[in-house]
């Protein structure tokens, strides 16, 4: 089997993947992703797209990943595992589709405008 190449985003994490077959072992920018996601929650998200299409232990997945935080890196890794899932078989869409994996989640911090302290926050209003 060749290798799969793909990416996911989340807000502004970027993680691109290679898939091979293998024992399971995932590795994240070098580092085990149990040490690289110290937090269960966050190993869980990550090891999800294998778990739903059935494929755990099947694929060794090399993982680099940049930007954005701890929780929005997880899910771009999740994305990406997905995806090069699917390239692979095509069958299993339907069941990560259905858990909500294959849908990119485009929402993004709004900026700050000028004139203002935060995105939305105003100064305050007096009326005397």
């Amino acid at each position: 089997m060749a290798i799969t190449n793909t990416s996911g985003r989340r807000k502004t994490a970027v993680a691109r993947i290679y898939l091979t077959e293998g024992s399971g072992i995932i590795t994240v920018n070098g580092k085990n992703h149990t040490e690289y996601f110290p937090t269960l929650p966050l190993q869980y998200i990550v090891n999800q797209s294998l778990e739903v299409s059935g494929s755990t232990g099947k694929f060794d997945v090399t993982v680099n990943v940049a930007g954005g935080g701890v929780k929005g890196q997880a899910e771009a890794v999740r994305l990406a595992i997905a995806k090069a899932i699917v390239e692979l078989d095509p069958e299993t869409k339907s069941g990560l589709r259905a858990k909500g994996i294959m849908t990119r989640d485009d929402r993004m911090v709004e900026r700050k405008k000028p004139g203002r302290k935060k995105a939305r926050k105003r100064f305050q209003f007096s009326k005397r």
